[in-house]
């Protein structure tokens, strides 16, 4: 397929999860966080079966539908649910800690499963594969029934909440109004998420522009997954940084990536790996911010919110990716989109340190 395509997939997807993330964050306010989360990847694995019996674009696109939805079913709540246990537990200060460390075992188990994959593709074809990432997903699906929920049912009165649909999200909403610290929170989370995340799924066109053979183009997103996962062990000092602080690091980041795409050689690789581990260390970051600026009973909707706004930003990048690719190469669209970055670090610390 081509860049346009594959583009307009990636765009199907976003959009999925943009109209069903505030419903499903709300959805697990009003009823049950682990619920949403053990239904989600039973529909990511519909679509890995999917892709397998019946490769097409519209089955390919049906798939990023189903990858979407399983988005949409987890963000918010898993934050939410993490974030509210350990708060009972007396735990909150170590949300940034636990979600930083999960993020880096999710990285470094997707860089497992990318290695294993050719090995599995040479032995058993597509299917084997198909089978083993629906397994996965059937798998995290049973981790998910075992996680703890100690919601009070009789103050929540699930059934009544989930009736009361529009006063959930207008409780949200309003929590985000009368809390300058949230709205600082939710609104710098957003662009600091999308970029470096959407650039990720172009990597492996970058890493092929430069020259190198195709079987060397895993070893190079491996690299990048690696520092990923060290920018989620380290999200919890990131927690300490100022505005002023947030806005240094966004800004050398951004230089890295520059500077690596710009480099149009394997070696710069190097430089967008440092980029992507501070990328990851902020985001986690940001999100601990919110999370500990949300007093109100809508956890899951505000956090959904921020998912929303994110994922408008991740299609806008998408589009305008689209676009630009018939007009530059990787290289100079990766740099264009590094200097969004700059734009984020002058508005930071207005958005941190001021509504702290």
């Amino acid at each position: 397929m081509s860049t346009a395509e594959i583009s307009s997939l990636f765009a199907i997807w976003s959009l999925t999860g943009f109209v069903l993330e505030v419903p499903s964050g709300v959805w697990a306010d009003a009823v049950s966080r682990r619920l949403l989360l053990t239904i989600a990847p039973l529909l990511g694995g519909a679509g890995f079966a999917a892709w397998v019996l019946a490769p097409s674009y519209p089955v390919f696109a049906l798939g990023f539908v189903l990858w979407g939805a399983q988005g949409a079913l987890r963000s918010g709540s898993l934050e939410a649910l993490v974030y509210e246990e350990l708060d009972r537990a007396g735990a909150a200060s170590r949300y940034a800690h636990l979600i930083g460390r999960a993020t880096a075992l999710g990285t470094i188990a997707s860089s497992a499963a990318t290695g294993l994959a050719a090995p599995v593709l040479s032995a058993g074809g597509f299917e084997a594969v198909g089978a083993a990432s629906a397994l996965a997903c059937l798998a995290a699906a049973t981790v998910a029934l075992t996680f703890p929920e100690h919601r009070d049912r009789r103050n929540s009165d699930g059934d009544q909440r989930l009736r009361a649909y529009g006063a959930i999200l207008r409780a949200g909403l309003r929590d985000v109004r009368r809390s300058p610290a949230l709205r600082g929170a939710l609104l710098l989370a957003p662009p600091v998420a999308a970029v470096w995340g959407s650039l990720d799924e172009y990597l492996p066109l970058l890493a092929l522009e430069t020259g190198v053979r195709p079987q060397t183009v895993p070893l190079l997103v491996l690299l990048v997954y690696v520092s990923m996962a060290l920018g989620g062990a380290l999200a919890d000092r990131a927690t300490t940084l100022s505005g002023r602080g947030i806005a240094l690091v966004l800004v050398g980041a951004a230089a890295a990536l520059a500077l690596g795409a710009l480099s149009r050689t394997p070696t710069g690789f190097g430089l967008i790996a440092v980029a992507f581990c501070a990328f990851q260390a902020l985001t986690v970051a940001i999100d601990a911010r919110l999370q500990n600026a949300i007093q109100g009973g809508s956890r899951s909707t505000v956090t959904s919110i921020a998912s929303l706004l994110t994922e408008v930003l991740v299609v806008a990048v998408f589009a305008a990716y689209a676009a630009g690719s018939m007009l530059a190469d990787h290289a100079t669209l990766f740099v264009a989109f590094a200097a969004v970055y700059v734009a984020v670090a002058v508005a930071t610390p207005r958005l941190v340190d001021r509504h702290a």
